[in-house]
């Protein structure tokens, strides 16, 4: 028996609340399941055999997560990128773009 409500997955205290069902609410009672995500915006935790096994979110939600996760790893690319000194002074990128262009322009 799974005895809690919801995961708390962030350190910062912010929680992602989710239900907990059995794998077979998810053939008997789909539509509820996608409704309950959809409106409430909760994950909906899928057990088999009592354990988690997968996890439902509405559509919105998983596109949002996807975009929060690609800019995450955006900005720890850009941080490393700093960090070993991959980067230049933004006067700099300036003065090579304008040189490029009025190469362009004049040639």
């Amino acid at each position: 028996m799974i005895q809690f409500d919801y995961i708390d997955i962030s350190e910062s205290g912010d929680t992602l609340e989710a239900s907990i069902r059995p794998s077979a609410d998810l053939r008997n009672h789909y539509s509820e399941i996608s409704r309950q995500c959809r409106e409430s915006r909760d994950a909906v935790i899928i057990t088999v055999n009592g354990r988690g096994d997968t996890a439902v979110l509405g559509l919105q939600d998983y596109y949002q997560m996807k975009s929060e996760l690609e800019l995450l790893r955006t900005l720890a690319e850009a941080e490393d990128d700093v960090k070993h000194g991959k980067v230049a002074p933004i006067q700099n990128s300036f003065d090579d773009l304008r040189a490029s262009l009025l190469e362009r322009k004049n040639g």
